[in-house]
């Protein structure tokens, strides 16, 4: 059975918290006993290569996998994932490129099955890194899951710095990734309503709260330390607000109109 991390405060504060132990916790993690089990067996099993059928067919190989990319949900889903991992990146009609939740590109991406030349070492060094990452953010949410969406949205927006597609194909991404999609909705106080609107109008509603709240759309300006942070702060303040987890309301609020 794996310890689940507590901060013993939600919302802004337990943020902060995690802010400063991040790097401990961490390390105690990678120390797991199960997880040095499933990640050393991941690399060694990954190192021999092997088809997309052997991983969908080994459990602990494909719990690894989704794990790294925040897809765990998908254990059952072997044939799915099959044709995932079997799609032809080149395609832009492939299953994988027509799929909005962008997650299941990179999962492709990663493995490449079809390229002889993939560096197997390195894939497996790089999944089970992505895995550590997940497994700890997995952990934080089992004691607070608004505190785990806040790393998976640092974590991606970070990653979207300094990438050369349009906002626009980054804003569509964030419609089509739900962990990600949820923190800005709490951050621009959405409710689950706009997700019932046309893609068109919710990309518009989005741009519109950035703009709002941010001061700009542009992913080039809103995936820096400072515009990410207020982010996550506005989504856990409202989350705070939402579920009446704090004593004081007000301080909540006023943390939401301060940051």
């Amino acid at each position: 059975m794996t310890m689940s991390l507590s901060v013993g405060l939600g919302g802004i504060a337990g943020w902060k918290i995690l802010q400063r132990t991040e790097a401990r916790q961490l390390e105690r993690i990678a120390n797991d006993p199960v997880v040095q089990r499933d990640t050393t067996y991941f690399r060694d099993k990954i190192s021999g290569g092997i088809s997309a059928a052997d991983i969908v067919n080994d459990y602990r190989m494909l719990s690894v996998a989704l794990g790294a990319f925040g897809l765990e949900d998908d254990i059952a889903n072997k044939a799915f994932i099959r044709k995932v991992l079997e799609s032809d990146l080149s395609d832009e009609k492939s299953l994988v490129n027509r799929l909005s939740d962008k997650r299941y590109l990179r999962l492709a991406q990663a493995f490449q099955l079809g390229n002889p030349d993939t560096d197997k070492t390195a894939l497996g060094a790089s999944i089970s890194d992505a895995y550590l990452q997940r497994e700890y953010e997995r952990r934080v949410g089992e004691s607070d899951e608004s505190l785990r969406l806040a790393l998976n949205a640092r974590r991606e927006l970070q990653q979207f710095s300094g990438r050369d597609s349009s906002s626009k194909t980054l804003w569509f991404e964030v419609l089509g990734n739900p962990p990600l999609r949820e923190v800005f909705e709490g951050a621009f106080g959405f409710g689950d309503s706009y997700g019932k609107l046309s893609i068109d109008r919710q990309l518009e509603e989005f741009t519109k709260g950035s703009e709002r709240y941010l001061g700009s759309s542009e992913f080039a300006d809103i995936t820096n330390e400072i515009s990410i942070d207020k982010i996550i702060s506005n989504y856990l303040a409202r989350s705070q607000i939402s579920s009446g987890t704090v004593q004081n309301r007000y301080s909540s609020a006023l943390a939401l109109l301060t940051t």
